[in-house]
This record gives C-alpha cells, sequence and structure tokens, in this order.
C-alpha cells in the first residue's frame, strides 16, 4: 500500500509473501469463532483445522447445545442468561439444582466460569461473566469424570478418534478452571490412556464422532465428556482449538492411539491443502 505523504511515508510496501497455508492456534473470540477461519477464506488462503461454521458453533454453548440436542447426542441440562433479563438464582435452582456454573456462551479457556452454590456466588458470578458475553449458560453441576477425546479428520473426510484421556483437576481448584488449566502447573493431572472399560470408551468414541458432525466440524476437535459413576456420560463442550503444544491433551491422546505429533501436524496440513483445492 502507499501511505499518506504528509504522515512522511510515501513510500511502497512490498506486497506479503504467499502463504501456503494458515494454521490457527488461538484460543477464544476471533481465534476459534469462525473470524480467524472466515478471513482465510476471504482472502483465499488454506487453513488447517476447524473451518467457519464448525469454529462458529463449537464456541457458542449455547448453539452447540441445541445442535447436539437435536442429534440425539446427550449434554448437562442447561438454561440460556440474557443480560436484558437475567432469571432468579430460585428459579435455575428449581430448573438446574445447585451447586450450577455460570458460563459466558461465547468464551473459551473456561474464561469467566464460576461454580455457584447460593446467592452471594451467585450475583459475583453473573457480574463477572457478564464482563466476557452478554450472553451466558446456567448448567447443572455433573459428578463425574472428565474424558475427552482427539478428533482427526483425513483429507477424505474419515474420521480418526483417539483412545480417551482423563483430566483429574487437583483438589484445591475443585474443577479444571483456568487457573488451573495455565497458572497452577500442578492444577491437574492428565492420564493418557483413560482407564475404561471397553464397550464405554468404544460407545464414547462413537459419540465423540457423532458429536463432531453435528456441530458442523471439520479437519479437528477435542470432544469433552463427562463420565457418571454408572457408565453413562453426557457432552461437555467441543474444542476445534485445543490446547496443541507436545504435552497437551490432543496431542497425548492421539499419541497414545499411534499417531505422533509430527504426524498429527502433517495430517491436518494436507487435510487443509485438500479442502482448498475442492
Amino acid at each position: 500500500h502507499t501511505a499518506l505523504p504528509s504522515a512522511g511515508r510515501d513510500r511502497q510496501h512490498p506486497p506479503m509473501p504467499a502463504l501456503d497455508i494458515l494454521f490457527p492456534v488461538l484460543h477464544g473470540l476471533h481465534g476459534e469463532d469462525g473470524a480467524v477461519q472466515g478471513a482465510a477464506e476471504v482472502a483465499r488462503v488454506p487453513l488447517a483445522g476447524c473451518g467457519i461454521l464448525g469454529s462458529a458453533t463449537a464456541l457458542d454453548k449455547d448453539i452447540a447445545k441445541r445442535l447436539l440436542n437435536a442429534a440425539g447426542v446427550p449434554v448437562a441440562r442447561s438454561v440460556t442468561i440474557d443480560e436484558a433479563a437475567p432469571p432468579s438464582l430460585a428459579y435455575l435452582e428449581d430448573k438446574l439444582g445447585l451447586p450450577l456454573f455460570i458460563k459466558p456462551a461465547r468464551q473459551g479457556s473456561s474464561v469467566g466460569v464460576a461454580k455457584v452454590n447460593g446467592s452471594q456466588e451467585f450475583d459475583r458470578a453473573l457480574s463477572e461473566a457478564f464482563q466476557h458475553d452478554s450472553k451466558l449458560l446456567a448448567e447443572e453441576f455433573v459428578r463425574g469424570r472428565e474424558i475427552e477425546f482427539s478428533v482427526l479428520e483425513s483429507p477424505a473426510g474419515e474420521l480418526f478418534v483417539s483412545r480417551p484421556g482423563e483430566i483429574v483437576p487437583a483438589e484445591s481448584h475443585g474443577f479444571y478452571n483456568y487457573n488451573a488449566k495455565y497458572i497452577d502447573e500442578n492444577g491437574a493431572a492428565l492420564i493418557v490412556p483413560a482407564e475404561l472399560p471397553l464397550d464405554v470408551e468404544t460407545a464414547m468414541r462413537d459419540m465423540a464422532a457423532r458429536a463432531f458432525r453435528a456441530l458442523g466440524c471439520d479437519g479437528m476437535a477435542r470432544v469433552d465428556f463427562f463420565l457418571m459413576p454408572d457408565m453413562n456420560f453426557l457432552i461437555n463442550e467441543l474444542n476445534t482449538i485445543p490446547g496443541f503444544t507436545n504435552i497437551s491433551m490432543y496431542a497425548k491422546a492421539m499419541a497414545a492411539s499411534g499417531v505422533s505429533y509430527p504426524e498429527v501436524i502433517d495430517r491436518l496440513v494436507a487435510h487443509g491443502l485438500a479442502r482448498a483445492g475442492r
């Protein structure tokens, strides 16, 4: 482009070099909500990972639950909260019981999530969550193990679902919150592969693939479950840009399934280039 001469910068800037592929590893708004993915499509730059539709639907917990319910995929009970008319705690307790969780509908990394046991915590949780989004979710507390599966799509559209991994939050955190994920190095233990009965693991892997398709995902996602003591399970959420270091759950679950970290990268790049060529 040409800068304004009045600014003293009227020289021509060379164009950006062509990009072979964009590999976004960005969490939350504008990173995994379809915005960057849409920019890549408009710019005709091949994209690794999940595309626009799946990114947008998965990040919006309200929309995701509606789509999963419609597809017959079990999810935790919830109530959508609008900033203009938030319900009372008594109403939510009647619908969901206590304790419950308050979550911004469109945030990642557990930003703004709070566990609520009573009225003082409720008011504080609403105030904090509304700083991050105008739409919230109140969600029932589910007592169960946190089990996660990595999903990877081939260039031909076939899904590979990994062995399960388990998150065990430290007792000091109560649940897998932002501090446990990013600040406290002892905030949680990752157990890979998780110890599950074979029939339960098989059923959960099948459900992970169904959830992936129900939200219109492609490329990759991590599918997070709650597994109750009776071996029934619910989908918690899908993350279309999961943590992506070689010690993150996505990579560790893939490694436990025979797919190395470099191979995951290679497959995602191959998928993105094939999608761009279609």
